[in-house]
């Protein structure tokens, strides 16, 4: 791996501490609801943030959602805390993703899609992995943004975009990366957790996620759905007529059931 990466990784500024205080509610089995409407109420932006968040109509609710309160019992601590780790990563890290040929907006609106994607996906699924899932859906791009300032800082981003234009899978990139930097953006993303002190199985879920097939057997069942809403929402393909078919076909390999799948998908492109 480029030295550059690591050390572009050990400045990232510590999370907050209203974002750790929330990180030990939702991992915490015995705090409420109500202890993390307190802590995300004490941060004024962080409520509006999620609020706006929690108001996108891609989450399809018919009422609009005037508090943290609200937010809380329709979407769960786990969604909530994804918003919460989204938006302290909008804030602590530079975004500018030139060499991936996508604007800043377009890649917010992909972690967006992902992340209303998986919940409107697995709340039907099984619940219990969402406290994994939802968070890892919201930040699975995220070693993109290091990888592509790297790129920038080093004005050596134009032949990576001239490649960037001539690939169209998940698997051309992931080689791509590897050539380019020695390590994927999804082993970065694994990395800034670990700098973060995240629970373990959030970066490794993660690392995973676009070779779901060579998990380790206790994070497959975490990296096959994040494998599936990569393959439909991507920096080359947002739930587009050939990312869908391909997800479909991954949702048969993994033995998921494409029904509810497709409610999800359905709803998200409303």
């Amino acid at each position: 791996m480029d030295e550059t990466i690591l050390k572009k990784i050990k400045s990232l500024p510590p999370l907050d501490d209203t974002i750790l205080k929330i990180q030990r509610i939702c991992t915490d089995k015995n705090s409420s609801l109500n202890d993390l409407v307190k802590v995300v109420e004490s941060d004024p932006m962080l409520t509006a943030n999620i609020l706006k968040s929690s108001n996108s109509p891609l989450y399809g609710f018919s009422r609009e959602i005037k508090n943290i309160s609200h937010a809380i019992s329709l979407f769960g601590m786990a969604t909530v805390r994804g918003f919460a780790l989204s938006s302290a990563i909008k804030q602590s890290m530079k975004i500018n993703l030139t060499p991936y040929n996508i604007t800043n907006g377009r890649f917010l609106e992909i972690s967006t899609y992902q992340s209303a994607l998986m919940f409107n996906w697995y709340t039907k699924v099984d619940r219990s992995l969402l406290d994994i899932l939802l968070p890892a859906s919201f930040l699975m791009e995220v070693g993109k943004v290091v990888l592509a300032n790297v790129l920038m800082d080093k004005n050596t981003f134009e032949p990576f975009l001239a490649k960037i234009k001539t690939i169209r899978t998940l698997e051309e990139l992931s080689v791509l990366e590897r050539e380019t930097h020695g390590i994927t953006s999804e082993e970065v993303t694994a990395k800034i957790f670990e700098q973060w002190n995240l629970e373990a199985e959030l970066g490794e879920a993660i690392r995973f996620s676009s070779n779901a097939s060579n998990a380790p057997s206790a994070i497959a069942p975490l990296a096959r759905p994040l494998h599936v809403v990569k393959t439909t929402v991507n920096v080359f393909d947002q739930l587009s007529l050939t990312s869908t078919q391909n997800a479909t076909a991954l949702l048969d390999t993994y033995g998921f059931g494409l029904e509810l799948f497709n409610e999800a998908a359905q709803k998200v492109t409303a």
